[in-house]
């Protein structure tokens, strides 16, 4: 009897410890989530997330509105936020130098 409970406890203790280990490695950045996690942020979220991958103030607003509409297309939801964003930003600044 005492063996089955402390098995049980065991198995419950290392359950614990796995679970709390796993839940603080998740990320609450943005720009390593998806684009599912895109659209179910706030527009300050968004705009963080932009100003820390381009490294600046320039156009956010437009990377903003393009990464918005990449987030809308189809089977767009498993991009990962950060490659949207350099996508975004590439093309306008190809766009500006043409």
């Amino acid at each position: 009897m005492k063996f089955v409970l402390k098995f049980l406890l065991g198995v419950a203790v290392l359950l614990t410890v796995f679970f709390v280990f796993f839940r603080t490695q998740q990320s609450n950045d943005l720009s390593v989530g998806n684009l599912k996690n895109w659209a179910s942020a706030s527009s300050d979220q968004r705009v963080a997330a932009v100003k820390v991958a381009v490294a600046g103030d320039g156009d956010i607003d437009l990377i903003v509105a393009c990464v918005n509409k990449m987030a809308t297309l189809p089977d767009s939801h498993e991009m990962i936020v950060r490659d949207a964003i350099s996508l975004c930003y590439t093309g306008i600044v190809l766009k500006e130098n043409i």
